[in-house]
């Protein structure tokens, strides 16, 4: 194997165990769950409140607002319910939804699409959006 195949080997390597890492294997992290195509219209329809988090591993601005979503996940548990979606892995929901920029956050009220926000928003912001949107 020539150098260059060698270091595209490592590089795809390092790029799965980095992506894994982002991602994690646990269906539900830190009180935030995990949305794919099975679960996700399942899960819309039957939450009052729902923030949901469109994201990519490879997202710089997604890992910024990742930690904020777990601390909100925590303080609002039971009154708003948060979740994750991975572009990268349900590319027919972000086409359906017309996900073009990341992180992508929507505000679900009893299955219905009431706010919609793009960008890495800081805590305060994002907490005012979610106020705004469920009348918190």
């Amino acid at each position: 194997m020539n150098d260059d195949l060698q270091l595209a080997a490592i590089r795809e390597k390092k790029r799965r165990e980095l992506e894994k890492r982002l991602a994690g294997d646990k269906p539900m992290t830190a009180g935030v769950r995990v949305l794919n195509q099975e679960n996700f219209a399942g899960v819309v329809a039957s939450e009052k409140n729902l923030v949901i988090d469109f994201w990519a591993p490879w997202c710089g601005p997604c890992r910024m607002v990742a930690p904020v979503i777990e601390e909100l996940a925590a303080v609002y548990a039971g009154r708003v319910t948060f979740a994750k979606c991975n572009t990268d892995e349900n590319q027919e929901i972000a086409a359906h939804f017309g996900i073009s920029a990341i992180p992508t956050l929507f505000f679900c009220q009893n299955g219905q699409l009431v706010n919609r926000v793009a960008g890495a928003l800081p805590r305060p912001h994002l907490e005012e959006e979610m106020k705004r949107s469920f009348q918190l």
